[in-house]
């Protein structure tokens, strides 16, 4: 009985993915709302979120913030920076609330070396980010230094307690971010790359709660998902059993990470195990473009004004799926406590139906309101990772008590399949939270919760004719797919073009 209702809980988590497999945009929160398409350098991707489950640090939670999406590695001379004008940031919910209770605050700053060469007598600036080979950090040859800091503030995230956080080696405030891989001839090799992005993995200190890590930079992508084909009306066979038979459109990009490894003593409060976290990013509410900026980086406009938040992302796929067309710029302005707002595209949803007309033979749960899905998306699962006074909300969920799973044995379906180190209590690189959220949207914890609903979800197995389905975009990655030690996402794929995705239909071995 135990484990049924786990698989159950688990089931009810995935239904958040599957939304994602039919939004606007081309995949989880990638240019999921109309204003960040005009704003990529503050489009957050996605969050993950999970207890670290590389060997001796199993005492930390592991949070992943990916921002930039559909980078080609090919992307010079500028390649993929922060916005220096932005504010990035993590944020953690601790007593379920709805409300932040810590978050980390991330400032960008680039500059500008002027390397210049002798041109006929004449000093003249270069043209590229490097002058010669890369190696080290701030190497003379980099000519573009990007550096950030990392403020950690308790409370409300405007008003609170504000610590700036140090290398616990050292003492500096300001770290480096290695600049991207612009190719093999660059780094010297085609493993270089990954030694020198390394070098750029910091310890922080973090007062009496011990040591965390964090990591800054380019990473290969690591969302899976059939773009093209869910994009053309679901143009693939959602109800057959082939789970990696369809190419993973992501296959040949690059994203831009902020990867933090925090001690779990850090994030939790009290006697609650259960941490809701999630990602945004805000602009100024002035900017002025400067009609003749001069010499310099970025200078072209002039900004000023509080900051306004313009993205947000806890949950996968919430914004691309879930959130009328119209309201998803509202909904990455908005924060958790005002989700109220939105409580419609959850009990009445809208996926369930498009399914329904594009295979007849999945049908679209009958029970309305969604309180299944309302369980899943805003409160996390009872026994396993809801707070016990939980606030309805949307964000990512994850019980501190629940002891990692190895690479080697994680399961993809999460808790669906027994693993309840993985989604939807918490999300990990490896779990398919596309097929996940798919089965559950259309009704997988109607069944699971069975004709006495002993999940008290308000629904039954005759509420979900297709609840049943192993429904799949045919996209399947595993742990085995990423690193297994901290930053677990991979080496980004090089500028130069010698990565061998050449069709990009299978996961990429480097890790």
């Amino acid at each position: 009985m135990k484990n049924f209702k786990r698989n159950c809980l688990a089931a009810m988590l995935s239904s958040l993915v599957l939304a994602g497999a039919y939004a606007p945009a081309e995949a989880s929160s990638h240019r999921e709302a109309p204003f960040l398409t005009n704003a990529p350098k503050v489009d957050g991707t996605d969050f993950y979120m999970f207890r670290s489950y590389a060997p001796g640090r199993e005492a930390y939670v592991t949070m992943i913030a990916n921002y930039i999406p559909f980078q080609d590695p090919q992307g010079g001379p500028n390649f993929y920076q922060f916005d220096q004008n932005a504010l990035y940031e993590i944020h953690i919910d601790n007593n379920g609330d709805a409300k932040e209770d810590i978050t980390f605050q991330f400032r960008f700053k680039n500059t500008s070396k002027k390397t210049a060469l002798d041109i006929g007598g004449k000093s003249v600036l270069i043209p590229l980010i490097n002058s010669s080979t890369i190696s080290g950090v701030n190497p003379p040859s980099l000519n573009v230094r990007e550096t950030y800091s990392i403020d950690m503030v308790t409370g409300d995230r405007r008003r609170g307690n504000r610590t700036r956080l140090i290398s616990a080696t050292g003492g500096a405030s300001e770290f480096d971010k290695p600049v991207d891989n612009i190719g093999d001839k660059t780094f010297g090799s085609a493993t270089a790359y990954e030694t020198y992005a390394n070098q750029h993995i910091y310890d922080i200190a973090m007062g009496a709660c011990g040591t965390g890590r964090v990591f800054v930079g380019q990473r290969k992508e690591p969302f899976y998902i059939a773009v093209g084909k869910i994009f053309d009306l679901f143009n693939l066979d959602p109800l057959g059993s082939q789970v990696n038979g369809n190419r993973n459109d992501l296959e040949g990009k690059n994203v831009s990470t902020i990867t933090m490894e925090v001690p779990i003593a850090c994030l939790t409060h009290g006697t609650e195990p259960v941490i809701g976290g999630y990602t945004t990013a805000s602009m100024r509410q002035g900017r002025l473009l400067n009609p003749a900026p001069g010499p310099g980086i970025n200078n072209a406009v002039k900004e000023g004004g509080a900051w306004s938040q313009v993205s947000r992302v806890g949950m996968p796929l919430v914004n691309e799926v879930i959130i009328g067309l119209d309201d998803k710029d509202r909904f990455n302005t908005s924060r958790p406590k005002d989700d109220a707002q939105f409580i419609n595209y959850v009990t009445n949803p809208v996926l369930p139906a498009v399914v329904e007309k594009l295979f007849p033979s999945a049908k679209a749960p009958t029970n309305f309101p969604r309180t299944d899905l309302v369980t899943v998306f805003l409160k996390g699962l009872p026994n396993l990772n809801q707070p016990g006074n939980v606030v309805a909300s949307e964000m990512l969920r994850l019980n501190t008590l629940i002891a990692p799973t190895r690479a080697a044995s994680q399961n993809p379906l999460g808790v669906a399949a027994g693993d309840n180190a993985g989604f939807p209590n918490g999300r990990r690189p490896g779990d398919d939270v596309v097929d996940l959220s798919l089965r559950v949207a259309m009704g997988g914890l109607c069944v699971l919760t069975g004709d006495t609903d002993k999940l008290k979800v308000g629904c039954k197995p005759s509420d979900a004719p297709a609840g049943s389905l192993p429904l799949t975009d045919g996209v399947r990655k595993t742990a085995a797919d990423f690193k297994t030690v901290f930053p677990y996402l991979n080496t980004p794929l090089p500028g130069n073009g010698s990565h061998a995705c050449t069709s990009c239909s299978q996961p990429d071995a480097s890790r």
